[in-house]
């Protein structure tokens, strides 16, 4: 399975880059997350396997991301022109999944924010989940943009949403 999201987002290329790639800020707009550790390397930087664990309701999951591409590797005093890259593979029980992000400026002040996903499933109650609802996991990755939009625009954390 394979999609794309997209969104703008009215800060900065540079400035969303970094708020992309610091971890402290990941709980403040990824949904669900309970634990990012980096298990080799310095975390968001290539090469680096973190442990993940996710939470959704009374459901945990836990995976290995691994960074497959991060350019430029400075985020700081990033030249005009430049696209942004992150791509990360997500490996855990009964999936295998891969993100890659790009970051351009749209305008000096805005970021246009392109997110693929690709899905594979081995186990099969993830092909059945995958099968009946695709639509699902493309609304959750469109979410987070939105959540992150939230966060890197006016300061909200998802963390302090009401159900």
């Amino acid at each position: 399975m394979k999609y794309t999201n997209s969104i703008e987002i009215a800060l900065p290329l540079e400035k969303v880059a970094q708020l992309l790639a610091d971890p402290e800020h990941l709980p403040k707009w990824l949904r669900g997350v309970v634990l990012h550790e980096p298990l080799s390397g310095i975390h968001g930087e290539l090469g680096t396997t973190s442990r993940v664990v996710m939470q959704s309701g009374q459901r945990k999951m836990e995976c290995t991301e691994t960074i497959t591409r991060r350019e430029p590797a400075d985020l700081h005093g990033i030249p005009e022109g430049t696209v942004v890259h992150f791509d990360r593979e997500i490996v855990g029980a009964g999936m295998w999944s891969v993100v890659r992000d790009r970051l351009t400026a749209a305008t000096p002040e805005t970021t246009y924010w392109e997110s693929e996903s690709e899905f594979r499933f081995s186990g099969l109650l993830m092909r059945v989940m995958a099968l009946l609802m695709p639509r699902a996991f493309h609304k959750q990755s469109h979410q987070h943009l939105q959540d992150f939009k939230a966060f890197a625009e006016q300061g909200k954390d998802v963390r302090e949403e009401k159900d």
